[in-house]
């Protein structure tokens, strides 16, 4: 009789082990489909969000259509020659002078 409880346990044991693996496997398929949809569905929110922003530039730039650049226009201005000095000599300074005030 000692030889077949000997096969009993033996067998409950394997049986065990089979449960826990079977539920191991269950739990990490289920991991599994849950990162498959979870990144699904980040893509999807992904491409939503980039089309949004496209569309709102888009509309953004038919309301509000861009101000026209300014055109460089020639003004005319004195320009010294070569020769002429860049501050005339009977300009006032604000350099202070050796020379005594009266």
């Amino acid at each position: 009789m000692a030889g077949r409880g000997k096969s009993t346990r033996q067998s409950r044991t394997e049986s065990e082990r089979a449960r826990l693996h079977a539920a191991r496997r269950a739990w990490h398929d289920g991991r599994i489909r849950r990162r498959t949809r979870d990144n699904a569905v980040a893509v999807v929110v992904g491409v939503l969000v980039v089309a949004g922003a496209i569309a709102s530039q888009v509309v953004h730039a038919q309301v509000n259509p861009p101000a026209p650049s300014p055109s460089p226009t020639v003004s005319p201005a004195e320009t010294p020659l070569p020769g002429d000095p860049l501050v005339p000599e009977d300009a006032p300074t604000d350099a202070p002078s050796d020379a005594p005030v009266e």
